[in-house]
This record gives C-alpha cells, sequence and structure tokens, in this order.
C-alpha cells in the first residue's frame, strides 16, 4: 500500500522541534505508525509496546528499559505500558532544553489522558490523528476551508457516484487506499477487534452483545437529536448505562457530538446533543449498507452525507493540530442550521445537502442564523454532492463536497 500524505505532517514536525515529546492519540488503524514511521524512520528506533515481551520488560524494570531504548525513540501504543510515563518525565527532566526526545502514540483515550496530563504536563505536545480526509484522499492534504482562503489546490477528480463509493469505504487508510478489499470484512474484523480489545476492558460495559445492538440503534439514529431517555426505552438499558456507553464511544474516537449552539455555554451542556459516527465508513457498515446507489437514495442518505461533511470539517481542523469548534444551531420554532464552525473570529454556519442542484431555500436557516446571531456570524455554505458552486442568498454560496 502506498503511503497517503497527511495533513498534520508540518504540525508534527513542528512538535517534534518544540517539545521533549509528542504524543500522537487516535482511533485503531487510522495511521499513526505509519505516520511517524514515514516521518522519523531515519533516524528514531521503534519499539512496539503491543508485544507481549517488550511490554513485560518495560513493566519489570522500567530504569533499564528506558537505558536501553535510547533517545530519540518511538514508543508505539504506549496504554500498554503506563507505567513507563514517570520514568520517560524523569529522563526528559534531566534534559528539559532538548526537544523531540520520544514520540508516543495510544488508541485508548479513555485511559491515557489523565495519565498523559499528571505525568507530561508542560512536557508533551499532545495531537490527534483521525482516518484519512477527503483531502488527504485526494491528494491536497494542506488544502484549506472555503472560508479559510482562495488558496487553490490541485485534488483529483472524483465523479458523483466515486465520492458514494468513497463515502461507503469510509477514510480508515488501510481499507481506504487498498481498492480491493472488501469493505463489508474490513469493517466487521474492525468493529469486532475494537469490541473484544478495547470495549471489553472498560467497567462500563458488561455484555458485548447489548453493546453491539447498541451500536447498531446509534447508528440508524446518526446525525438527529438524541433523546436519551426515549433511547434507553428502545433498547431496554438505563440513561446512566446510555451515557456511559456513550462516553466510551467519544473517548475511543468512534463518535462525534455535536451540541446545540447558544451563546451561554451552560446550555449548550445540557440541551439535547446529535451524535454522528467518527467514519461514514463505520456508519454504513452498521446500517447493512453494501452499494453506494442504495447508501445514496436510501433513508440514511441525508445522514450519510451530513457525517461525511461534519467528519471532513474535523479531520480537517484536527489535522492542523486545532481543537475543532463545532455545533448546531435549533430554534424552538423549528429553524435550524447543520453545523456551525466556531473559528474563534466567526461562526460560520454550513447547511448540508444531499441534493445535487442546490437552490435559495437551502439557505433559509442560515439567513436566520445570520440575522439571530448578528455580527459575528461570517458567510454561510450549503455543501452538497455535485459541481455547482453558485450564490443562494446575499451571504450564502453552494459549495460541492468534492473542494470542500
Amino acid at each position: 500500500m502506498s503511503y497517503i500524505t497527511r495533513s498534520s505532517e508540518p504540525v508534527i514536525l513542528r512538535a517534534s522541534k518544540e517539545f521533549p515529546v509528542v504524543m500522537l492519540t487516535g482511533p485503531r488503524q487510522s495511521g499513526k505508525t505509519t505516520l511517524l514511521k514515514n516521518l522519523f524512520h531515519k533516524t528514531y528506533e521503534y519499539v512496539s509496546m503491543e508485544l507481549p515481551d517488550v511490554r513485560g520488560a518495560a513493566t519489570l524494570d522500567p530504569r533499564s528499559f528506558l537505558e536501553f531504548h535510547t533517545p530519540p525513540v518511538i514508543f508505539d501504543e504506549i496504554q500498554y505500558a503506563p507505567e513507563l510515563l514517570p520514568y520517560i518525565k524523569e529522563r526528559v527532566d534531566a534534559r528539559r532544553e532538548q526537544p523531540g526526545q520520544y514520540l508516543l502514540t495510544g488508541s485508548q483515550n479513555i485511559l491515557l489522558a489523565e495519565k498523559i496530563t499528571e505525568t507530561l504536563a508542560g512536557r508533551a505536545a499532545i495531537l490527534r490523528l483521525l482516518p484519512l480526509s477527503y483531502r488527504e484522499l485526494t491528494g491536497a492534504p494542506q488544502a484549506p476551508l472555503p472560508w479559510e482562503g482562495k488558496t487553490r489546490f490541485k485534488r483529483d477528480s472524483l465523479t458523483y457516484k466515486q465520492i458514494w463509493e468513497t463515502f461507503l469505504r469510509g477514510g480508515y487508510p488501510e481499507l481506504a487506499a487498498g481498492s480491493k478489499r472488501d469493505i463489508g470484512l474490513w469493517h466487521g474484523s474492525y468493529i469486532q477487534t475494537y469490541l473484544e480489545r478495547y470495549v471489553r476492558t472498560l467497567r462500563q460495559v458488561g455484555d458485548l452483545t447489548e453493546f453491539q445492538t447498541f451500536l447498531k440503534m446509534l447508528a440508524a439514529r446518526s446525525a438527529q437529536l438524541l433523546n436519551l431517555s426515549e433511547f434507553s426505552r428502545d433498547l431496554g438499558i438505563a440513561v446512566n448505562t446510555v451515557k456511559a456507553w456513550l462516553s466510551v464511544l467519544e473517548a475511543t474516537y468512534q463518535i462525534l457530538v455535536l451540541r446545540p449552539y447558544f451563546a451561554n455555554l451552560g446550555k449548550r451542556l445540557v440541551k439535547t446533543p446529535k451524535v454522528y459516527f467518527a467514519d461514514v465508513g463505520t456508519l454504513c457498515y452498521l446500517v447493512g449498507l453494501k452499494d453506494a446507489d442504495h447508501a445514496r437514495s436510501g433513508p440514511m442518505g441525508g445522514a450519510i452525507m451530513e457525517t461525511a461533511v461534519v467528519n471532513e470539517v474535523v479531520r480537517t481542523l484536527t489535522h492542523k493540530g486545532l481543537e475543532p469548534q463545532v455545533y448546531f444551531w435549533r430554534t424552538a420554532a423549528g429553524e435550524e442550521v447543520d453545523l456551525i464552525v466556531d473559528t474563534g473570529d466567526a461562526l460560520v454556519p454550513i447547511e448540508i445537502k444531499q441534493s445535487t442542484t442546490p437552490n435559495p431555500s437551502m439557505a433559509k436557516g442560515i439567513e436566520v442564523f445570520r440575522k439571530d446571531l448578528g455580527k459575528r456570524t461570517a458567510k454561510g455554505w450549503v455543501i452538497h454532492p455535485g459541481d455547482l458552486k453558485l450564490p443562494v442568498g446575499p451571504d450564502a454560496a453552494a459549495w460541492p463536497f468534492a473542494e470542500l
């Protein structure tokens, strides 16, 4: 499989020149190991902590282990040997001025976040690598989002049908780049491995079969408001269990939770959220879709398109080293905007449509949003899977997903 250039490469290289430790987290199979090996294979030793004998040596005698594997070194899947972290801190503190000593990867954010924060605070740059964005897949990893600037990047040209086939495959590098791989077999194996290797170890999950049913029901509600009480009643489990399981999925990078935008932060935290799967291919697999035409024309078509756009925005911002500030907006009267991106300077409203024929009515929610929120709002965008670019209102433009 040929290497696909990632948007986050400049960020990781910069961090390795500024921090003694760089921690790269993200879901399984998102390409963390491949990325670090590609960038640093000439100068860094590589050590996988997933191997039982290596893990045993690190746990039994951490100081001797680190003495044997001296910087610069990559410790892959560090969550298997978290006992090393205090000893890494000890060695880093002895040479605090030396950047790029240790590159760490980890797939279990739920286990790593607290230990990294406590042990390596101020010493580590913590970055995330998510599955491939569309811009990475099409050879333009540094292409800006439409509202970020007018710089043009040449991309591979995909047809409307190919875009939907891309949605069906998803963004995990092994599947996205290996066009001959069986989609269903790959995603089935991924989900099963995820359940067995990660979910089983977490106290919040007892019955894996019940959790798998939970995943499928959640997929069927993708891009919808998630009423936790209703969802728990349909599944036959307690609301607190639903909340715990959602936390597991979010912490292991399997879902994105979007909260409604309110100027009052407290309101954002208590109002009903929307949930998206963090990979559109995973979503398609869980709802049983095996054909791009069925995905496009079936009842999940709108949710798939919306999931793809939300993921593209989140991946693009994340791979720049940013923490995406993304929301949705909805009024009591039913007016809504699918996605709000808070850039810090402005609020960018985005409507997401499945139709390839944009028209002014699609920007109605954007107009209401801009009127209600005032000066801080930016020009709005209607993202669609076709190839048309045209104004659809006084302050909104239709824009192809292929150039998002």
